[in-house]
């Protein structure tokens, strides 16, 4: 396997202090990160290093629980419950070692909830979570929706949380510890992959570091496999984001969707133990309608994005599965 090159570069920071009153300046630059890395971090934005610490806490909670527990909210076609050791990627062909629960806000959860009899309290606390971040990410589809020269809400309406087709999507996630010595397996954290939605906002605990990027690509065509990548340092208080393949056809590629991965450790001095992270992906409605200022692809409802993105994964995947098995 090749070593991977790295590269330093600055990941832009970005404050959303006094928001209102900086919104033009906050837009300003939101565009100038989204259109040159396509991955951000957001300092001041409301949510408390001590909140996010208890939400992954309720997290912890969650996966401490014997997997029989957890089979009773399983992963289904509506991309919410929980899996484990599942997720293959295109770029690795191989499952990724962690575990997942897949959260969302309408009738897509109807039984998925895991009940107060195994966790108490788990729906109230994490669905106060995801209304917080849910009200952030509004404040930044505000900015891109002014960046892009749409009405200041058209991208908050495609995004209506309250709507029973909401596929907004909140994803508690575990990476099992790995061995420090080798034990002869490859083991994939998460293999390299660009988003499919609108927009990422990613929760990770200091000093569980493995998040990387691989920054400038122009457009999205491959995993960046054989490129220059950049390690994105955790810290608890800030939220990491990302453009996903949504916001980049929205804005008629003028934003970027960037490669990223979390990497498995494999040399002395990277982390090793359990990795918690929580992932909130921005999806829009499924009769949204997407197409961006320019007209550059056809217009496409939110379900026809999704239903798309989700083949295309599949496709790369059987094409990686065949050049596995052939090697």
């Amino acid at each position: 396997m090749a070593q991977t090159r790295y590269v330093d570069r600055p990941i832009p920071q970005i404050s959303l202090a006094d928001f209102d009153a900086r919104i033009d300046q906050i837009t300003t630059e939101l565009v100038s990160a989204a259109e040159n890395v396509g991955f951000f971090t957001l300092i001041d934005h409301g949510i408390s290093k001590k909140d996010v610490d208890a939400i992954f806490a309720t997290s912890k909670s969650f996966f401490d629980l014997p997997d029989a527990t957890k089979a009773t909210v399983p992963w289904n076609a509506n991309n919410v419950g929980w899996e484990k050791n599942s997720q293959i990627r295109p770029s690795t062909g191989k499952p990724d070692s962690k575990e997942s629960y897949q959260l969302q806000f309408g009738d897509n959860m109807n039984g998925l909830w895991v009940t107060d009899e195994h966790l108490a309290g788990f729906r109230t606390t994490a669905l106060d979570f995801m209304y917080r971040v849910q009200r952030i990410s509004e404040n930044l589809m505000r900015c891109f929706a002014r960046g892009l020269g749409f009405p200041e809400t058209f991208f908050i309406d495609c995004h209506d949380v309250a709507r029973p087709d909401s596929q907004t999507t909140m994803r508690l996630l575990h990476y099992f510890a790995l061995p420090e010595e080798s034990d002869g397996k490859v083991y994939h954290r998460a293999g390299a992959h660009a988003d499919w939605d609108f927009l990422t906002l990613l929760f990770q605990k200091e000093g569980q570091s493995g998040l990387e990027i691989c920054p400038g690509r122009e457009v999205v065509t491959e995993f960046g496999i054989g490129d220059e990548w950049t390690k994105v340092e955790a810290k608890t208080g800030e939220i990491v984001c990302n453009i996903g393949d949504l916001l980049m056809s929205w804005s008629d590629d003028r934003f970027k969707s960037t490669f990223h991965r979390v990497k498995a450790p494999c040399e002395p001095g990277d982390y090793f133990g359990d990795r918690y992270s929580i992932a909130y992906f921005n999806q829009p409605c499924k009769d949204a309608l997407i197409q961006g200022p320019q007209k550059k692809y056809p217009m496409v409802t939110g379900a026809q994005f999704t239903d798309s993105a989700m083949k295309r994964n599949f496709a790369a995947l059987q094409e990686k599965l065949k050049m596995l098995a052939a090697a």
